[in-house]
């Protein structure tokens, strides 16, 4: 069975970092493409960043590829969300979810699911 657990989340202030984590378990590490989407209160759930289980190459949403950085370890079966210069607009339910093949740009492609993990940016 694919499971997918985020963790990590929490209150940051402006300016801070925050790294999440996503383990993995249930298939093959690198079988999947592993996306970190998140939903903002009242807003439909985007995509942040993902990476491509063919190749390990990483799509980043335009509004966070400066301050964010996907990254894995294979050893422990997770993936890691970092994001540096947290901003208010970061609030959000943070996701990670898997896909069998490429990195969907639409969070209702993604097949596997695990609970969020909330991170709540204020001062």
């Amino acid at each position: 069975e694919v499971q997918l657990q985020a963790s990590g989340g929490g209150s940051v202030h402006p300016g801070g970092s925050v790294r999440l984590s996503c383990t993995t378990s249930g298939f093959t590490f690198g079988v999947y493409s592993i996306g970190w989407l998140r939903q903002a209160p009242g807003k439909e759930r985007v995509v942040v960043s993902c990476m491509r289980s063919s190749d390990g190459s990483t799509y980043y949403a335009d509004s966070v590829k400066d301050r964010v950085t996907i990254s894995s370890d294979s050893a422990k079966n997770t993936v890691y969300l970092q994001i540096n210069n947290v901003k208010p607009e970061d609030t959000a339910t943070y996701y990670c979810a898997a896909d069998p093949g490429y990195c969907p740009r639409l969070a209702a492609k993604y097949d596997y699911w695990g609970k969020g993990t909330l991170v709540t940016v204020s001062s």
